[in-house]
């Protein structure tokens, strides 16, 4: 069953490692690798990438790119979303913090900060709006 836009907003919203897609040749099929990102419901959603990485140039290239979350428990669910970016930021260490968080144990997350500053080398923040959604829920199965 499709979600409601409150329920894929609100899935989308929980720290699940998304999917990332985004076109980077045209005679490929598209570039797909797991990341973190960080979603508020109705806003944008964003994530951290090394600014010469191959997705950032590929993003920068096509000028969008598509997420994708699942689960498996208690039911089979996923939302994708696939739209624009809408802008590029430098990073901080605010952001680096706010999505180690959102994705590790409380007591991990400033070893894991430190060890992005200093040994993961600079990232960007890329926003996205969602454009596009394709829900699903098969709890009904």
């Amino acid at each position: 069953m499709t979600l409601s836009p409150q329920e894929r907003e609100r899935f989308l919203a929980e720290p699940h490692v998304g999917a990332l897609s985004v076109v980077e040749r045209p005679d490929r099929a598209p570039l797909t690798v797991p990341i973190w990102y960080q979603y508020t419901p109705g806003g944008e959603l964003w994530v951290r990438t090394g600014p010469d990485s191959r997705k950032a140039r590929a993003i920068r290239s096509a000028g969008r790119f598509a997420l994708m979350v699942q689960r498996t428990e208690p039911t089979v669910r996923y939302v994708s979303v696939e739209g624009p970016v809408t802008r590029t930021a430098p990073d901080s260490e605010e952001r680096s913090r706010e999505l180690a968080a959102r994705y590790l144990p409380e007591d991990k997350v400033a070893d894991y900060v430190a060890y992005d500053r200093a040994r993961l080398g600079g990232h960007v923040l890329v926003f996205m709006r969602p454009e596009h959604w394709v829900s699903a829920d098969l709890g009904a199965f």
